[in-house]
């Protein structure tokens, strides 16, 4: 079995954001032949959408899967769904989303999955944890390089989420 590298965005902004991501790693973790080898740090970053949204909570994960992207998207949606998800509103508040932002340094077009995530270049809540723990000079295929993608985000300020706030969550 081939293995691929994989990184996953993931984000909260209802139901206790931090307790929803560190439910959901632990969910990724099960999944079958898939690890996890790296995760960021937890950030907050206000909303992107309607207004009135609570901020969101984010991170980014680095897994190595024997899967193919239909099928760990597949076990991501479940994942998703087992935390109340709904897909009713565009950019809406939501329990847990799980996305698939790179996948090796394959471009996927399928009507289920775009990889690159085409909107990973304008959210810097996905940009700077994944600044973290992958190298700068990672050359994300049809984007460019990651740190001149960090350079060129707009402006979302983000807050690093310390591990006292993590511990009493």
């Amino acid at each position: 079995m081939s293995l691929t590298q994989v990184y996953i965005g993931l984000g909260s902004n209802l139901h206790a954001p931090l307790s929803q991501l560190q439910q959901a790693l632990a969910e990724i973790a099960q999944i079958a032949d898939t690890s996890i080898l790296k995760t960021s740090s937890f950030y907050r970053s206000a909303a992107i959408g309607p207004a009135g949204q609570p901020d969101y909570i984010n991170a980014v994960s680095l897994l190595e899967t024997g899967l193919t992207a239909l099928q760990l998207l597949d076990r991501l949606q479940a994942i998703e769904n087992s935390h109340g998800r709904v897909r009713e509103l565009r950019w809406g508040a939501r329990t847990l989303d799980l996305d698939i932002l790179l996948w090796g340094q394959q471009q996927i077009d399928d009507q289920r999955l775009q990889v690159p995530h085409p909107q990973m270049p304008l959210r810097s809540f996905v940009l700077v944890p994944l600044a973290e723990i992958a190298p700068a000079a990672l050359n994300i295929v049809s984007m460019g390089r990651l740190a001149q993608l960090v350079r060129d985000c707009p402006f979302n300020p983000l807050q690093k989420i310390s591990p006292k706030e993590l511990a009493d969550d």
